[in-house]
């Protein structure tokens, strides 16, 4: 018994199709294309991306016409070892409606700039943790009666002779 062969569909005209149908999936397939730009292993993913994105938003003629560059010039930039300038990507951007922006880098260099923060900051709370922990320890001492309160001041002479009064600082003026 023999299958019939059915048709096959082309993954990229069902994706293009798909784009076009939701608005709010074109956008979230955008963001992921991006985020693909920035790791140079999977870098022709998303400029693939990106060029599905330009087919179901207007085509690449219209795109092309907009960033003002050429078709075929849109084509290589949003090919799998494309290198499109900013002008290129904004206007793909710009035919889905959306914009670029900016959010914190959560990547493996960031992560070590906050690893050094940290360490920064533990090593500052060890320091004052530890000198907290003598200063507990001595005054346990102290009240234990294992040392003596050191002295801060050397005793005055008025109170080693017995004289309770202190001296008059100010010296009398002679007229």
């Amino acid at each position: 018994m023999k299958r019939a062969l059915t048709e096959s569909v082309s993954h990229t005209d069902e994706t293009i199709k798909e784009l076009r149908a939701d608005r709010q999936f074109a956008l979230e397939y955008l963001k992921a294309a991006l985020k693909e730009l920035d790791d140079p292993d999977n870098r022709a993913a998303g400029l693939l991306a990106l060029r599905d994105v330009a087919e179901a938003y207007g085509g690449l003629g219209l795109i092309a016409e907009q960033a003002g560059i050429s078709r075929e010039a849109l084509y290589r930039s949003l090919s799998a070892k494309g290198n499109p300038t900013l002008k290129t990507l904004l206007a793909v951007l710009k035919s889905v409606g959306i914009r670029l922006s900016v959010e914190p880098e959560t990547t493996a260099h960031a992560q070590i700039e906050l690893t050094r923060n940290h360490s920064s900051i533990m090593k500052k709370k060890r320091i004052i943790f530890s000198e907290l922990t003598e200063g507990f320890d001595a005054l346990k001492s102290q009240r234990e009666g294992k040392l003596t309160p050191p002295q801060s001041a050397p005793t005055p002479a008025h109170l080693k002779t017995g004289n309770k009064a202190a001296p008059n600082p100010t010296p009398k003026r002679r007229c």
